[in-house]
């Protein structure tokens, strides 16, 4: 079957989803309380976190190394992923018993990495590479060609969009009812692209949105340009979504069934982490929280309707738990950093705390910027607010106090500096 004019056909996602029963059960999709409440819908919850793997990506994996014939799998397999992808085929490799070398790049998160140890045992070999996931990919190629190996692609491949769209399948088979809109996230674009093929066949009047992060939009940029382009820089925060480039398959198929992309800023991304955890006891990975996360973005239009939001995986690292309350905060307007300049005076501080301090507000982080005189002078300090509406009251009460401030958030290339 030639490539160029592909378009996942829902025989063959049929055909996947029978290859998938050898391994897999379907995932819940249930109703989401907290979110129906906030948002005055009816939204639902594809649990694909609940996956053996915690992700969806097993799915695309095991549908494309199973396709492949014996005397070919007996050489072995070869994989590039920031780490869904990677315990995915881990997971085959172990299952079917074939050996596989799989290239992550040197930023992926170490549960991620013991992970894919984990499911893989003896049957693969990790090759760390690259700071992003298609500078692993491009080595891993260039592995499979001089070493004879099969390459699995994590997304750009017909028998891995087809068994990522078994999650439409199955969804359809879950709700009697029409579904208004599906949110979807998008990394390379291999389950937006299977899933969108299934759905608009399937339930053509249901909407499908793709979610991209605001530090790695590349199939919005590519539909917006017409092409697939590589972008020049992304933000590696969304790990598993952080591609450079969409795929030139899930790029066409896409562009016919995607009926709108939203980019979501990191920030919010992390909000919604902390709120499935906290609110539904939903353990999520930035990229499992871009579904949910588009929502505040789409709130007037998916009032009053059925919603669907794929959550594709919950391989979090808990060491980044900081990182991401941090970014939230930022993001909501409830931390805020300056340089405050303390005059040369006993009891500066403690003024600037008494009088300048809400009832409500917390300083979180003081430090002098002078190694060599530690309690007076410039310092760099951190206040955390409880409704971002405090801000301008504090703003207020530093310049009725003379405070010499300067507002750092605002200022990316200090605030890299310092923060």
């Amino acid at each position: 079957m030639g490539t160029s004019n592909y378009f996942p056909a829902i025989e063959d996602i049929q055909n996947a989803s029978g290859t998938l029963a050898e391994i897999l059960e379907a995932t819940p999709f249930q109703r989401n309380n907290n979110l129906s409440d906030a948002y005055d819908a009816e939204v639902y919850l594809k649990r694909e976190d609940l996956q053996m793997v915690r992700s969806y990506k097993i799915r695309g994996a095991y549908n494309k190394i199973r396709s492949i014939e014996p005397k070919v799998l007996k050489y072995g397999i070869v994989c590039a992923s920031a780490g869904n992808h990677a315990q995915g085929v881990a997971f085959s490799c172990n299952k079917l018993q074939i050996m596989g070398s799989i290239y992550m790049p040197v930023t992926t998160p170490k549960q991620k990495i013991e992970q894919v140890r984990m499911f893989g045992k003896e049957y693969i070999d990790i090759v760390l590479t690259g700071d992003t996931f298609d500078a692993a990919n491009s080595a891993a190629i260039e592995f499979a060609k001089k070493s004879g190996r099969t390459f699995i692609p994590p997304f750009d491949d017909p028998k891995v969009m087809e068994g990522q769209g078994t999650i439409g399948k199955e969804i359809l088979n879950q709700t009697a009812e029409k579904l208004d809109y599906i949110f979807v996230p998008i990394g390379g674009g291999g389950l937006a692209s299977g899933l969108g093929a299934y759905i608009k066949a399937m339930s053509p009047e249901t909407k499908i949105i793709g979610v991209e992060p605001g530090g790695a939009p590349c199939m919005k940029t590519a539909i917006e340009k017409g092409e697939v382009v590589a972008l020049e820089k992304i933000d590696k925060f969304v790990d598993g979504a952080a591609v450079q480039k969409a795929g030139a398959l899930t790029y066409e198929v896409c562009k016919e069934v995607l009926d709108d992309i939203v980019v979501v800023p990191e920030g919010a991304v992390c909000t919604t982490i902390i709120q499935m955890y906290n609110k539904s006891a939903i353990v999520v990975e930035p990229a499992g929280a871009l579904s949910s996360a588009a929502l505040r973005f789409y709130a007037d239009k998916i009032k009053g309707k059925k919603v669907a939001c794929i959550v594709s995986g919950s391989n979090n690292d808990i060491t980044r738990m900081e990182e991401i309350r941090e970014k939230s905060l930022l993001y909501e307007g409830l931390k805020h950093y300056f340089i405050i300049n303390f005059p040369q005076k006993s009891g500066a501080v403690v003024s600037f705390i008494n009088n300048v301090i809400g009832p409500s507000d917390d300083l979180v982080h003081i430090q002098y910027i002078k190694k060599t005189n530690k309690n007076s002078g410039p310092a760099l300090i951190g206040i955390e607010l409880a409704a971002k509406e405090d801000f301008e009251p504090l703003i207020k009460r530093m310049e009725a106090h003379g405070v010499q401030y300067e507002y750092i958030n605002e200022n990316n290339q200090l605030f890299e500096i310092l923060i």
